[in-house]
């Protein structure tokens, strides 16, 4: 028993010497791990919130455009790009918003809302839409050398065939019909052939000469 005591009084010692040495450490590195814990389920739900309170007011958006209400669908999307720009709404109610000038024919603040849109949007479908949209303002406004820039910008497989024939139509505007023509011929060449835009794909090619392949 003397033995045991002994070893026991050995270890207490061992510890409070531990303690003395690296106790306030350990009670400092709790303390961080306490607090990025309450941190991270701060976030979880913060996160959560402005998802919620952008879905609502997207829905104001939509619901706005629908009833033709200009206005109150500007006053939503501007809300959503201020105050939410960090869920995945905001990007989309910049397209929504570029769709509207573009109506209105204002395409240098379409051109901007399409610009923010690219370098906010976090999902990869909705990047590549907003690039295919913004070439295509910035061919209206004969900006060609921007347009095709803004189309060559990596791009999902989904949409290849869809910046391939953006590109043909920027080169045509260019009046350089054989790099068009090479153009067209690759978007023809990714599409499905039940694809209901081939068959235009095809006019343009039909029109430029020789057979779509």
């Amino acid at each position: 028993m003397a033995t045991y005591d002994l070893d026991e009084q050995e270890r207490l010692d061992e510890l409070k010497a531990w303690w003395k040495r690296w106790g306030s450490m350990a009670m400092i590195g709790l303390a961080v791990v306490i607090a990025a814990s309450a941190g991270w389920r701060y976030w979880q739900h913060r996160t959560l919130t402005q998802s919620l309170e952008a879905a609502a007011v997207y829905e104001k958006l939509t619901q706005s455009l629908a009833a033709n209400d200009a206005k109150a669908a500007r006053e939503a999307g501007s809300m959503l790009i201020e105050q939410y720009k960090g869920t995945a709404y905001a990007p989309r109610a910049a397209m929504l918003l570029a769709k509207l000038n573009v109506l209105g024919k204002d395409l240098k603040s379409a051109q901007a809302q399409l610009e923010w849109a690219v370098a906010n949007s976090k999902e990869p479908a909705v990047r590549d839409l907003a690039r295919l949209r913004l070439a295509g303002v910035l061919l209206d406004q004969k900006q060609y050398d921007a347009a095709l820039k803004t189309l060559s910008a990596t791009h999902s497989d989904a949409y290849a065939f869809r910046f391939h024939d953006a590109k043909g139509d920027v080169l045509l505007a260019q009046g350089k019909q054989a790099e068009a023509r090479a153009a067209y011929q690759a978007a023809f060449g990714k599409m499905q052939e039940d694809d209901p835009y081939r068959s235009i794909v095809e006019l343009k090619l039909d029109a430029l000469g020789g057979e779509a392949k």
